[in-house]
């Protein structure tokens, strides 16, 4: 078989681009070898390339989907220390990493003071997503605010609000760092657009209380609530900044 193999190894890897096998073109000497080296059937070796390529067309679809996601950091839940925040009801999490909430069109806020882990957990659950098949995007709320902002100035903000709609889940980071002024009824219009059609996750250092501040007019500060729990999960970060006490603890160490 090994005599036979060699002379044909150029024709296969014009078909496998003809048939854009890449997968297939980058393996099949390898699987080809395993297979003689193990006696395997026609069949088994068949069937060995094709789920090679399988995986790999996978692997490039889920290549694919992070660099679209634009996270920052890759963060996963389990890098993270719920140790550091024992209050954090860490079964509920990872019931939600299985992204039910996404199928159903569900909204997560996570609502707690900086530095407690808000934005790893989103991003972990955004992973989750994308292994998971779901197309997700991160992005910082005054980058959004930034984005629909010159949308308006160049009479596209419609447009622009629907490129989002190929987004199962939008991930909305640090909401209350910054009052949002002009941009406060672009944020409404453009969470109001994705209600009960795809979800967010929305970190945010402000009790609800406290959104009015941010978005400077408290009846549409009601109605954009209104939108965002209705069907929600929130998840409160209580207790003390990890990064500072990670900073105390590392000053106290190297103190003499």
């Amino acid at each position: 078989m090994s005599e036979t193999l060699e002379p044909r190894e150029a024709m296969v890897d014009i078909y496998c681009k003809q048939l854009k096998l890449p997968g297939l073109k980058a393996s099949f000497r390898e699987l080809a070898r395993d297979a003689i080296a193990q006696n395997q059937t026609p069949t088994s070796f068949l069937a060995a390339c094709l789920a090679k390529e399988v995986e790999m067309r996978e692997q490039r679809r889920l290549s694919t989907r992070l660099k679209q996601s634009k996270f920052s950091e890759v963060k996963t839940l389990e890098s993270f220390e719920f140790t550091s925040i024992p209050k954090l009801p860490k079964t509920n999490i990872f019931s939600l990493a299985e992204c039910l909430f996404i199928k159903n069109r569900e909204n997560i806020i996570c609502v707690g003071q900086s530095g407690t882990g808000k934005t790893h957990i989103a991003t972990a659950i955004g992973i989750s997503a994308i292994q998971l098949g779901y197309r997700v995007r991160f992005i910082k709320v005054y980058d959004l605010i930034q984005e629909l902002l010159k949308a308006e100035s160049e009479y596209r903000l419609p447009r622009y609000i629907k490129t989002w709609n190929k987004f199962d889940l939008v991930i909305l980071d640090e909401l209350g760092y910054i009052n949002l002024g002009n941009g406060s009824p672009l944020l409404f219009q453009f969470c109001s657009e994705r209600y009960e059609k795809g979800s967010l996750i929305i970190t945010t250092n402000l009790d609800f209380s406290r959104w009015g501040e941010v978005f400077g007019d408290n009846a549409l500060t009601i109605a954009l609530l209104d939108r965002l729990t209705h069907h929600a999960h929130v998840i409160p970060f209580v207790g003390e900044s990890y990064r500072f006490k990670e900073s105390r603890d590392k000053l106290n160490t190297t103190t003499p």
